[in-house]
């Protein structure tokens, strides 16, 4: 059945193509800059105590010009540093100048851009939701309980940050749709052989919810890595009634089986006594024998032997 199965692409669902694809910021190693600056900072604020000592004096118009220019190199190391960023493993910077999109920091540790731009954080750790226990009806309108863990993680920053709201929330909520979805188009336990069931056919179904989950949430760049069913189970009110079935069934199963052994089992035992031929037996003994036997061999209970001290046919 595994072999078999396959998820119709016209059964998924259609999402908005992505208007933005993530793209490499322009960075530079941010321990050039820092030192940059930070030797910015010190001849400007040199430069503006030199000034003030010249200018003290009076001996010259050079102590304003040095004043001016250290308090413009100041302000501009300052500013230039406000463009560091400290990326962490796990993380990603989304950067944005007046609003454009510019490109995703992806490369960890210090990192400089241009101080002018904005710079989102997300995360790009691989994550688990688990959904809340959901209670619907399956496809044979029975109500039923369930819930599922889906392993996901953050593929495209850019996606996820400008083609939905909250790509978190959206998560969430596409996740409970898919489950719904799943649970009312195949039953809990399928009445034929052959039909496919949420119980049944745990791995086939897991895999449709994958194959839906990865359509649904691919517009927030977004890739699932794993999806499991972590509770499926009938609903209180019918449960009861359900055991009962499914008790019902195995006996029917049982007995079924231990039938199919005990009519093996009397089809021997009568083919070897007429095999060897030290007993004949006439079409009503031979009758009766292979109830006796049925009886024994399908019975629930161990048998009480009958012991005839007469002839066979006594």
């Amino acid at each position: 059945m595994a072999d078999t199965f396959r998820t119709d692409p016209h059964d998924l669902p259609e999402m908005p193509a992505p208007q933005v694809r993530e793209t490499a910021a322009h960075s530079i190693p941010g321990g050039l800059a820092l030192l940059l600056g930070l030797v910015g900072v010190l001849l400007g604020a040199g430069g503006i105590g030199l000034g003030g000592l010249l200018a003290g004096d009076g001996t010259t118009a050079g102590g304003a010009v040095l004043i001016v220019a250290g308090t413009l190199l100041l302000i501009g190391s300052v500013f230039a540093m406000a463009g560091l960023n400290m990326v962490a493993p796990g993380e990603a910077r989304v950067v944005q100048l007046f609003g454009r999109y510019t490109g995703t920091i992806r490369t960890d540790g210090l990192r400089w851009v241009n101080p002018l731009t904005t710079r989102t954080r997300i995360s790009t750790r691989v994550r688990n939701h688990e959904t809340a226990v959901l209670k619907v009806n399956d496809a044979y309108g029975n109500p039923i309980e369930l819930a599922a863990v889906v392993v996901w993680q953050v593929a495209d920053t850019a996606q996820a940050t400008f083609e939905v709201d909250d790509y978190v929330e959206f998560v969430s909520t596409q996740t409970e749709a898919a489950v719904r979805h799943i649970a009312i188009e195949y039953p809990y336990d399928a009445h034929e052989e052959n039909g496919l069931s949420l119980r049944g056919n745990a791995e086939e179904i897991t895999e449709k919810l994958a194959a839906e989950l990865t359509a649904r949430v691919q517009a927030a760049g977004v890739t699932i890595v794993e999806s499991r069913f972590t509770h499926l189970a009938y609903a209180p009110e019918i449960a009861s009634a359900m055991l009962q079935r499914q008790q019902a069934g195995a006996v029917v199963a049982a007995r079924r089986t231990i039938v199919d052994g005990a009519c093996g089992m009397v089809e021997d035992a009568v083919g070897r006594i007429a095999a060897q031929d030290f007993v004949e037996l006439d079409e009503e003994r031979k009758a009766a024998m292979v109830s006796n036997l049925l009886v024994v061999l399908c019975g629930d209970r161990s048998p009480q032997p009958v012991l005839n001290t007469g002839t066979l046919y006594q």
